[in-house]
Parts: structure tokens; C-alpha cells; sequence
């Protein structure tokens, strides 16, 4: 059962893209098993570049089946315009599978959370404002629509009516807006039924039949570890678990299922939000960080905040996770610097901790203690394998192998397809 789960071992940005559609020519399913489109991977193949945000970037790659699985929430429009744009650039989407089990972003979910954000003021947790968060409410709430329900107009109907009782009591009389019409947000939700029927499918069965006839299934997390729901910098969080274990709920398989764990790690820090982040920098080599590496967001358009390699987080990816592997990105965006700082551990009220506190104030306090390695100037998009990088490149990555408790399996040196170095097959 050849069961893979790709993930970001960060607070998301890795490239976690690039990691998929490496494997893209030798898996059978690409799963989404999390998260909405407030994710975005980008993948290079050729001279064309593709901004994914809510399809899993197996739609790439020929022969591999997409799939959205029941833990994703879906904004049907964002969805079909995707599809649309694939369609245009000649990708063939017609393989995807859409769970009938997944949440449907609604009208009303996006509203709620735009205005939320702005009456919380200096206390916002930045989300993308695209209704994610309420839409994972919704759920746990018992109120939400699934994928399901655009085929049957009168639970459709009913489950609107339920849900916009509270929420247009909250609109307009807390927040002074006005009230959503149920009726329009029925018809809206119908007019998008027929465009994706022929992708609804019950994925549970499909995906862990596929295991069965021992066919390869990678399941990608969107976001990353320190953006989980409960393992992450809690309350500056994504609404959902993009932590492995959230594969098997998000997707429907047992754990006993899955093979490998790949956590991929920038080989530098990046988020995008607010939230305490430890090794970020504010001076002329932070914003090198961010001009070399190109960090924006690929959803949200915003300037990714940009720091020094935390080791710390790195560990506690690995162990929260339970990662086999990781995939290094990134490496290229180094190169020029004399010396890299790896952050080592954090010096909180005057001691040394070299594991992630679970206090929010401790981590909020925490101050980076760094250990220095010589960097590289000489370039390295063009390497092939391990021993083509300069010896400190080498080093460089061996430190941070070591420190991260998981063997760094493949090294991105640039941002094509074919910019990578593979160490050890991941299947």
C-alpha cells in the first residue's frame, strides 16, 4: 500500500508544489485532503508557470488522478474558474474527483469572515478572507453544506434557511449589514450543480481502493505544521489539520495505510500573516530573502515575512508528524551569502530551549540563538546531484539534515521541474 503524505514542515510557502509534481510521473492519485483555496503551490514545467490554489498539483502531471477529498472546503466558483484557466492553457482537468462529502464555501461564509477580520482591528489574525474559517465552523456547527446537497433543492433550501437564522441576526444588528436573502444563495448554490457533476464522486472508496490494487496515493496538506488547528501557533492558525494525521480524516483512509511522510522545508523560514516567528528579520537580509526567493504568497498576494532557518521547528515538524523524509526547497535562493545563521535553540527568560515551547507567551518571547555556517557563491541550478553542490552547499544541508532529526531526501536548487536533486527515491 504505497501511501504517501506531502506536507509543509513550516508555516507553509515550502513548495510543496514543486515536491508533488516531482512525484507527479510515478503516482497513480494526487489527494488534497485539507484546507480551502487560502492554499497555493506553484509549479514550473518548462517555461510555464501554473498558480494552483485549490486543485491538488497532481492535475499536472498525465495519468495521475486529482482529488479533492472530504476535508477540503470547496468555493465552487474559485473552483471552476481554475478548471477553466487549466482548460484554456491545454491541461486536461477531466480526471479530477470532487468528494460529495466536502463543504461548499458559501455566499454568506466569505462575508463572515471579511467582516469578522475587520472588527477584530489590531487583534485580526490575518486569514485570506475567503469564508474558510467560517466554513469549518459551519461543520463542526452542523450547519454546512456539503457538495452533496446541490442535488436535492429542498435539504439544500433548509440547511440555507439554518444556517443564515444566526448568521443574519450577527450581520445586522453586531456588524450593521444587510441581510443575506436565502433564496439567493439557493439558486446561486444550484446554478453551480451540473458544472461540477461530473466530478463528484465518493473518493473514500476510490482512494482506498486504489490502495488495494497496490496503485500510489500521495495525499498533500496545504498550508504547513505551524499553521495546524491544534499543533500549530495557536491562534494564528489556518482552521484546519495540515498535519499528517489530518490525511486519514480529510481523505478517509486508516493509519495503518500510510507508507511515508515527507515534510517539505524551505532552506530558510517564510509566513505569511500575523504571529510570533522567531528567526524573522527586518534588515537588508531579510528583505534579500524575499526578493532572491520571490516570497509571495501565491493566494494572497502579500509579502511573505522571511527569516533564518529555525531547527526547532524543524524537530517538532518531525515529531508531530512523524516525518520519514524531507524535501529540501529552496537551497539556490543561499547562494552569496558568506555566512548563514541556523537558528539552534531559543533563549527564553535567560535560558536555553531547544524544543518548541507549548506556551504561546514563551514561544511569543522567544529569541533565536544562532550557530553560523559558511555559505557558497558559486551556482548551483545546474547541479545534478549531492556531490555537484559546493562543499559548504553540502554542509549546509548535512547540518540541517542533522538537526531536523529526518534524512533530507531531495534538495530543490531552482524553481523548474528539473531543478532538483533527488538523494533517496521516496517510493
Amino acid at each position: 500500500m504505497p501511501a504517501l503524505v506531502l506536507l509543509g514542515a513550516q508555516w507553509g510557502d515550502e513548495g510543496k508544489g514543486k515536491a508533488t509534481d516531482l512525484l507527479g510521473g510515478s503516482v497513480d492519485y494526487v489527494v488534497r485532503y485539507q484546507g480551502g483555496n487560502n492554499a497555493g503551490h506553484t509549479v514550473v514545467v518548462g517555461d510555464q508557470k501554473y498558480a494552483l490554489h485549490l486543485l491538488p498539483s497532481g492535475i499536472l502531471s498525465p495519468g495521475c488522478t486529482p482529488v479533492i477529498g472530504n476535508g477540503v472546503v470547496v468555493d465552487p466558483s474559485v473552483l471552476l474558474s481554475e478548471l477553466s484557466g487549466l482548460n484554456e492553457r491545454g491541461v486536461d482537468t477531466s480526471k479530477l474527483l470532487l468528494s460529495g462529502n466536502a463543504h461548499i464555501i458559501t455566499p454568506y461564509n466569505v462575508t463572515v469572515d471579511k467582516v469578522t477580520e475587520r472588527f477584530l482591528g489590531k487583534r485580526k489574525i490575518g486569514t485570506t478572507g475567503r469564508g474558510i474559517g467560517p466554513t469549518y465552523a459551519d461543520k463542526i456547527n452542523r450547519v454546512g453544506i456539503r457538495v452533496q446537497d446541490l442535488y436535492d433543492e429542498s435539504i439544500l433550501t433548509q440547511k440555507v434557511e439554518a444556517a443564515l437564522d444566526v448568521k443574519n441576526q450577527v450581520l445586522t444588528k453586531l456588524y450593521n449589514r444587510r441581510a443575506i436573502a436565502v433564496d439567493q444563495v439557493v439558486e446561486e448554490l444550484l446554478g453551480y450543480a451540473d458544472q461540477l457533476a461530473p466530478f463528484v464522486a465518493d473518493t473514500v472508496l476510490v482512494i482506498n481502493k486504489a490502495l488495494e490494487n497496490d496503485q500510489v496515493v500521495l495525499f498533500e496538506g496545504g498550508q504547513g505544521t505551524l499553521l495546524d488547528i491544534d499543533h500549530g501557533t495557536y491562534p494564528f492558525v489556518t482552521s484546519s489539520n495540515p498535519t499528517a494525521g489530518g490525511a486519514c480524516t480529510g481523505a478517509g483512509v486508516g493509519p495503518t495505510k500510510i507508507s511515508r511522510v515527507i515534510g517539505i522545508l524551505k532552506a530558510y523560514t517564510t509566513r505569511v500573516g500575523a504571529g510570533p516567528f522567531p528567526t524573522e528579520l527586518f534588515d537588508a537580509d531579510g528583505e534579500a530573502l524575499r526578493r532572491i526567493g520571490g516570497e509571495r504568497g501565491v493566494t494572497t498576494g502579500r509579502d511573505r515575512r522571511c527569516g533564518w532557518f529555525d531547527a526547532v521547528i524543524a524537530r517538532y515538524a518531525t515529531r508531530v508528524n512523524g516525518l520519514t523524509d524531507f524535501f529540501l526547497t529552496k537551497l539556490d535562493v543561499l547562494t552569496g551569502w558568506e555566512e548563514i545563521p541556523v537558528c539552534v535553540a531559543y533563549e527564553i527568560d535567560g535560558k536555553r530551549v531547544e524544543e518548541l515551547p507549548y506556551s504561546q507567551s514563551d514561544f511569543h518571547h522567544a529569541k533565536p540563538i544562532y550557530e553560523t555556517l559558511p555559505g557558497w557563491s558559486e551556482d548551483i541550478t545546474k547541479a545534478k546531484s549531492f556531490t555537484d553542490l559546493p562543499k559548504n552547499a553540502r554542509d549546509y544541508v548535512k547540518a540541517l539534515e542533522e538537526m531536523s532529526g529526518a534524512p533530507i531526501s531531495a534538495i530543490g536548487v531552482g524553481p523548474g521541474r528539473d531543478e532538483t536533486i533527488q538523494i533517496n527515491s521516496f517510493l
